[in-house]
């Protein structure tokens, strides 16, 4: 009999994924991963080592797909605006990957998983807001690193605290008309505060 082992490991990075995105790397484990897959909880260990490590996968696998996915451009204010309402749209349509860096701050307190990745990929996305500054598209009242960090918080608030927004805003992410002026806006902030004018 021929095992597939890719097809397995594809089986488990899904299953932790879904079980990582609902109970964090300390609330779920090996077994329940394992039982989700259909495979033995060994092969689990076998292939990936333990907890920290598949958790680690998950996160690298995610943290690509949304690089991915919502690439910065960065010319000028209208670009960045475009940016963070991609990455709104994103977030809503697959919360997971919010899910899962919540679950990392909660379960790190010092570097993570993959940082060193991850962080060349916020500095090349920091360095296209740089440039765009250079260019004078993009303002330059604030750094480029810390304009990249608040226009990632406008776009994904929305998805990082539901409940919040709904209290603030008094809609849903159920409610069609409301995700649509939730987008406007995020795209409308991140634009005013990108604009050199």
């Amino acid at each position: 009999m021929v095992r597939d082992v890719e097809g397995t490991k594809r089986k488990i990075v899904d299953a932790a994924t879904a079980e990582f995105v609902a109970h964090g790397p300390d609330g779920t484990t090996i077994e329940r991963i394992a039982n989700r897959a259909g495979v033995n909880k060994e092969r689990v260990y076998n292939y990936y080592g333990g907890k920290p490590q598949l958790f680690a996968v998950v996160l690298q696998e995610q943290f690509a797909t949304t690089a991915d996915a919502v690439p910065l451009e960065a010319e000028d204010a209208a670009a960045v605006g475009e940016f963070a309402g991609r990455l709104y749209d994103y977030s809503r349509e697959r919360p997971e990957f919010v899910r899962l860096l919540m679950w990392e701050a909660l379960s790190y307190s010092g570097e993570v998983p993959d940082e060193a990745q991850r962080r060349e990929t916020y500095l090349a996305r920091t360095a296209a807001i740089e440039a765009g500054q250079s260019s004078g598209g993009v303002t330059s009242a604030l750094a480029p690193d810390v304009l990249h960090l608040v226009v990632l918080a406008i776009a994904a608030y929305w998805t990082v605290l539901p409940q919040v927004a709904r209290m603030v805003t008094g809609t849903t992410a159920d409610d069609p008309d409301g995700v649509r002026q939730h987008r406007a806006a995020v795209v409308a902030a991140a634009r005013r505060l990108a604009d050199p004018a």
